[in-house]
């Protein structure tokens, strides 16, 4: 309709309503007259605004009224009263007037007695009638007031109904008016009435199929123009919004599909199989939810076909289309919109969105995490008898694993005729079965598994040795690995079937090939608890005992000497060995002969710590069997002299000082003291607190000091916590010394000490006051233990695509890393590659792109050289994932990475695995108080809190520019200027100064008047690694990361690399946020991966376009994830939903060059052998000697050896490249 028609048509209506109005107030004003009130205004003024079909309405109005004029009305009221009262009135005066009559008669005898009485008797009665009469009017009069107030009430009430009705009126016109095109209305019988009212008008409606008519209509190109042109000129909330539109828009544009097929017209149905329904005893039938859901969709579908071919009123039909709605938003994702739907028992329905996420869902269940056959699992028992890279495998469960190996072999040699005999041969147990199955199990390596698998020494391979029995037995020294124990744990077997996939796990898993941890590069099979023992046992001097003294001519003289019971073990002796007389004792020298050719000689008493550097030392220098070899002897040696000490605990080993009493005494007499000054007022009630508990932490450790002065050196217990075989001196202290200061529930210091110790027993209220830390520390335990696992599989699914793609990025880029860290080589150089070269008095130290090693490390420290530039992930240039050169060395091999590490896991298990250990830490201190730090709550959530990006708590001020410090203190706020300058646009430095008002509470770190660096911190506390980057730069940002993980960990003595936290690092900086996009193709605000971005800048100025501009951004882990390009790998983290319906949006194509994307479609993950490099390998025997493993036949001896691990590791892939253009043939496509 056109402006003029519509202004013409608005006219016309405005007349119409304008007599209406005028006609109705005559009507009003008649009624009223008819009453006898006071006839009202109506405002008929606006009239104009009130559209011209409000007939309908005022006929129902007039009808109202006519219904109103219909009662009686208030005359005919008085009139009925008026009669009543009269013919009451009439009544009394006629029986008055018959009284007055009989007094006449009576009174005609008496008058002339009395003259008076007649005329007395008819005042009286007169006066009696008149009261009663003046009574019966106001009766009268009231009930006509009451009536005249109802008829005004209703007259009152009548006339707001109608102007609420003119009001409404009024709106809807004023509604019908501003009408829009895809205006939502969102009431719905507003809706009803503007249809009603003006339908010819305009076209609406309710639903999905409005919607879809508006999608057909929608002109993406010009909406696009028309959002970009707002993105531009707007600010705030409207250009937030404009940017999200655009989004979606772009989406449409970039892509195939079409904004109306987003609403669907027929629901796509999954297979039966995947929606099961199995008949139960009785005739009743369980089901899948689904099926319910599904059901439901149909009913109300088939419920709305019949309504519609019956014409039915268009309310019913509404109604029918919102059930059906609301069926097909169940089925979908049940919940999300309104109640969701619920089964029996009140348990809402598993929906297709509820199929896909959490831990239970097809993600994570089906397609992350497979069953497998040829496993079995059984407990655990220790096999000291072992070699390391054995395990010993119950025979009947080595039966049933290797069966089908064990029937080929059976028919191959012809002690079967076919596969069915061999089976009943293996089920009845024949003999010959078992001398089989010695032959097929020799050289076929098994898996052993122990749960939690926190790293990925937690799953190794072993020679199986057949054992009796039903447990596995396994190498007491691969105990740390697994984190395994012998109290009821157990371990799951897994046998690999392919030629190739037993390789691998000969190769690459055996156990005596996993000696170093990837998380450090040290030792992490080293001997613990009796060998430790047995070793410290061997390697103590003990006086005045046989033989001290002697000298001989050679070692072998020495222990023949001991054999012979000349000489006692600890005994001091002179031995000559290599040219020289050495003092030492038979032990030591028993001891240096498990040791390898060559080592220096270890003449010391041997702990734990001494025996993890002797270890480690070996591993440096010699091959793996010799590493082996050493490791297997000194287990034995360990065994054999902790059987021979006779070691045992008694109560009277607990040897309590004599000292204890005196040490009590003197600090209750000091916190008497403190007390007497408290009451006197010169401490407060905090001062009084930390003085006391001052006084008792000194006590205590000056019992503990005691304690250790009074062991004997072979006590029993002491001999355990020296040579750290179990438990330490803090533990001891406990049960010899006291207690000491425990933690209350919420971690404050209960001030009174426990001063007994378990020797001489708690009392009551000390045993009820240490439950207090004991209980925190078990629940600790198993609250905690399950935020580490979640860290741990957010760290996974952020770095699981950092995989090693090329070998030299060639980046000239580096960060600093300073040679010595607490006046020792810092381990964190070790493994690294020099940026430059590093020079001293013009002699190269190390070359550029060269492996720092230990022994070049210890030449800069040498040297002096306190920093050196290396090679870093953080700078790392690489396109996908990272290259070897920026990493550097494997820790676990010690040679450099090789292309297909995936780095990204190993970095998140490092992290993660001692986060479960962290957690732990609390439960051996039993709550003892500990001085601050020792609880886990500093630990675990100061992690999480660094790798989430989050605000810290107790966040410290930051300085914003470089400048000067002004300090004004004051009772309310410390008051902090800093006179600091900015760069203005034009290039030049302005003076520009900062206030800080920061609360009398915090610590202030600066003095007035001095001078500080942006990013300095003010106050105590910790950065925000946000603001750090938005006030210094990335580097900072980055290196104040990797300090603060470190230092937590540090803090717990737990020994991580840095490049596994920088890998992780790197990961949450590798994005950018779109500020400007110029005539790139980004949107506003858009996160897009730096590299990508640099890609586009570079097309864009290449064309002579506009660049686009970023602004650095530091994601958290989680949002960082969900951040990445594959959409798989994303949808299987966390939001499943959204993932994937913002991926079928965007039409988005998953590249597949991540981990979990490959596993989720079925391939093989693009790491180590699963690399396009190492697939395209042949297998072949290397000799002869080797060919029956490929050829099945008669198998010879295996032992494990270096040489195939090098030509596994090295000879294949030196010099191999990323294939790029094959990774890039993988894909997904979404459309």
């Amino acid at each position: 309709m056109s402006e003029e028609e519509r202004s013409e048509k608005t006219g016309k209506l405005e007349s119409d309503i304008d007599g209406l109005l005028t006609e109705w107030d005559d009507r009003l004003d008649e009624i009223e007259q008819a009453l006898e009130i006071e006839p009202g205004k109506l405002d008929a003024g606006e009239a104009a605004d009130v559209e011209d079909f409000c007939a309908p309405r005022i006929r129902e109005l007039e009808s109202r009224m006519r219904a109103l004029r219909s009662r009686p009305a208030l005359e005919e009221k008085k009139t009925g009263e008026k009669e009543e009262f009269d013919k009451r009135a009439h009544n009394l005066e006629a029986e008055r007037d018959k009284q007055i009559k009989k007094i006449s008669r009576e009174s005609k005898k008496k008058a002339a007695e009395h003259p008076k009485t007649r005329e007395d008797r008819v005042a009286d009665l007169n006066k009696q009638y008149n009261t009663k009469i003046g009574k019966e009017r106001s009766a009268y009069e009231r009930k006509i007031k009451k009536l005249v107030e109802v008829l005004r009430k209703e007259q009152r009430d009548t006339r707001n109904a109608i102007q609420i009705q003119i009001d409404y009126l009024k709106e809807l016109f004023e509604e019908f008016k501003k009408l829009d095109t895809k205006q939502l209305i969102d009431e719905d019988q507003k809706f009803r009435d503007l249809r009603m009212r003006y339908g010819e008008y305009f076209r609406g409606g309710m639903g999905a199929e409005t919607v879809r008519d508006l999608l057909l209509n929608v002109n993406l190109e010009k909406e696009s123009e028309d959002l970009r042109e707002i993105v531009k000129s707007s600010k705030g909330q409207k250009r937030n919004k404009a940017i999200k539109r655009l989004k979606v828009a772009s989406a449409f544009l970039n892509t195939e599909n079409k904004p109306e097929a987003m609403i669907m017209d027929v629901i796509p149905v999954i297979p039966p199989d995947m929606r099961p329904m199995v008949q139960l005893d009785g005739g009743r039938f369980a089901t899948s939810d689904l099926n319910d859901l599904y059901r439901r969709v149909i009913n109300r579908n088939n419920r709305l076909k019949r309504l519609l071919d019956l014409s039915a009123p268009e309310i019913i039909v509404n109604n029918e289309k919102r059930m059906l709605q609301e069926a097909v938003d169940a089925l979908f994702d049940n919940g999300r919109r309104g109640r969701p739907v619920t089964g029996p028992g009140s348990r809402p329905l598993k929906s297709l969105a509820d199929m896909l996420k959490g831990k239970q869902g097809r993600f994570r269940q089906n397609l992350l995490g497979k069953r497998v056959d040829y496993s079995g699992r059984s407990v655990i028992v220790v096999g000291p008898e072992l070699k390391l890279h054995q395990c010993g495998l119950p025979k009947q469960m080595a039966l049933e694993l290797f069966k089908p190996f064990i029937m080929k072999r059976l028919v191959d040699l012809g002690f079967a005729h076919n596969l069915k005999g061999a089976k009943r041969m293996i089920d009845r147990m024949v003999p010959i079965v078992w001398d089989v199955l010695e032959k097929v199990i020799r050289a076929h390596p098994v898996m052993l598994n122990r749960a939690p698998t926190l790293h990925r020494l937690g799953i190794q391979a072993f020679e199986p040795m057949l054992v009796e029995g039903k447990a596995i037995r396994i190498h007491p020294l691969v105990c740390t690995a697994f984190n395994a124990d012998f109290d009821g744990d157990q371990m799951a077997v897994h046998l690999p079937l392919s030629p190739e996939a037993q390789a691998e796990a000969r190769i690459l898993m055996l156990s005596a090939h996993n000696i170093l941890s990837p998380a450090n590069g040290k030792p992490v099979v080293s001997p613990t608890q009796d060998i430790v023992l047995g070793c410290y046992f061997l390697t103590a001097l003990r006086n005045g005992v046989t033989g001290e003294g002697k000298v001989f001519s050679n070692p072998d003289e020495a222990i023949l000497a001991h054999e012979f019971g000349r000489v006692g073990l600890q005994a001091r002796v002179k031995v000559r060995m290599d040219g020289e007389i050495r003092e030492t004792s038979v032990g030591r020298i028993i001891f240096n002969r498990q040791l390898p050719e060559g080592f220096s000689y270890q003449n010391r008493i041997v702990g734990k710590k001494e025996i993890s550097e002797i270890i480690e030392q070996v591993a440096e220098n010699y091959p793996s069997d010799v590493i082996n070899c050493v490791l297997d002897q000194v287990k034995e040696t360990g065994f054999h002299f902790a059987t021979r000490a006779g070691i045992t605990i008694s109560v009277s080993d607990i040897v309590i000082p004599p000292e204890k009493p005196q040490i009590l005494a003197n600090a209750e007499k000091e916190t008497a003291e403190i007390d007497e000054r408290y009451s006197d007022g010169f401490y407060t009630e905090e001062e009084r607190h930390r003085r006391v508990v001052d006084v008792w932490h000194a006590a205590t450790d000056l019992v503990a000091t005691r304690m250790e002065e009074n062991f004997d050196e072979f006590n029993p217990i002491y001999m355990m916590a020296c040579s750290g075989a179990r438990g330490d001196l803090k533990q001891i202290k406990q049960l010899a010394g006291m207690k000491g200061l425990v933690e209350d529930p919420k971690g404050d210091v209960i001030a009174s000490p426990i001063t007994s110790n378990f020797r001489e027993g708690l009392t009551v209220l000390e045993y009820f006051i240490s439950t207090h830390g004991a209980r925190k520390g078990l629940a600790d335990t198993a609250l905690r233990t399950a935020d580490s696992g979640y860290l741990t599989r957010r760290l996974v699914d952020v770095a699981q695509d950092s995989i090693i793609r090329e070998m030299d990025c060639g980046t000239d880029r580096g960060i600093p890393v300073s040679v010595t860290l607490d006046g020792d080589i810092n381990t964190n150089i070790i493994g690294r590659y020099a940026l430059t070269s590093v020079k001293s008095k013009r002699v190269v130290i190390v070359s550029a792109n060269q492996d720092i090693t230990k022994v070049l490390a210890r030449r800069l420290m040498d040297e002096g050289i306190e920093e050196v530039m290396v090679r870093s992930v953080l700078t790392c240039k690489a396109r996908h994932g990272v290259c070897a050169a920026c990493y550097g060395r494997d820790l676990a091999s010690g040679k450099p990475a090789q292309i297909g590490e995936a780095v990204g896991i190993i970095a998140a298990q490092s992290i993660g695995e001692p986060g479960t250990q962290l957690t732990m830490r609390t439960f051996h201190f039993g709550g003892v108080y500990a001085g601050v730090g020792r609880d886990i709550t500093h630990g675990l959530p100061r992690v999480v809190e660094l790798f989430e990006a989050r605000k810290p708590k107790g966040q410290a001020y930051l300085a914003w520019s470089r400048g000067k410090v002004e300090v004004k203190r004051s009772d309310k706020y410390h008051e902090i200027v800093l006179h600091g300058e900015e760069l203005s646009e034009d290039g030049k430095i302005q003076p520009l100064d900062y206030t800080y008002q920061i609360p009398t509470s915090l610590k202030i770190l600066v003095a007035d008047g001095d001078d500080v660096s942006a990013g300095d911190q003010i106050t105590e506390g910790s950065a925000d690694p946000k603001e750090l980057l938005d006030i210094v730069d990335r580097e900072t940002a980055q290196r104040y990361l990797v300090n603060e993980v470190q230092k937590v960990y540090k803090d717990q003595g737990v020994d991580i690399h840095d490049k596994h936290i920088e890998v992780i690092v790197s990961q949450m900086l590798k994005r950018v946020t779109v500020s400007d996009p110029g005539d790139a193709v980004f949107l506003p605000g858009q996160l897009v991966e730096y590299i990508d971005f640099e890609q586009e800048a570079n097309r864009v100025v290449a064309e002579g376009g506009a660049p686009p501009r970023f602004k650095e951004v530091l994601l958290g882990i989680t949002k960082a994830s969900l951040a990445t390009k594959s959409f798989l790998s994303a949808a299987s983290f966390q939001e499943t939903t959204r993932v994937l319906t913002d991926a079928a949006l965007s039409g988005k194509v998953d590249r597949l060059l991540g981990l979990k994307e490959n596993i989720i479609i079925g391939k093989l993950v693009p790491t180590g052998s699963g690399m396009t490099a190492y697939r395209r390998i042949n297998v072949k025997p290397l000799d002869e000697e080797w060919e029956p493993l490929y050829t099945g036949e008669q198998l010879p001896e295996l032992q494990p050896q270096l040489t195939a691990m090098e030509i596994f590791r090295d000879g294949i892939l030196s010099g191999e490249a990323f294939d790029e253009e094959a990774e890039e043939e993988k894909e997904v496509d979404t459309t």
